[in-house]
């Protein structure tokens, strides 16, 4: 569950620096940085629920 969480946050992290290289792109940097910390917040509560 980790890796696929890591690799997620980096698959979104790419996402955004492309979109922020290529002025065309910046849709896609701000849908990179949405998912970015969507997925870390997700990540974040259910590995504190996972601890209960």
């Amino acid at each position: 569950m980790i890796v696929l969480v890591v690799v997620l946050l980096v698959l979104w992290l790419i996402a955004a620096v492309i979109g922020f290289a290529f002025k065309g792109l910046v849709w896609l940097a701000i849908v990179g940085i949405v998912l970015f910390v969507g997925t870390a917040v997700i990540a974040f509560v259910r590995r504190k629920a996972l601890r209960r």
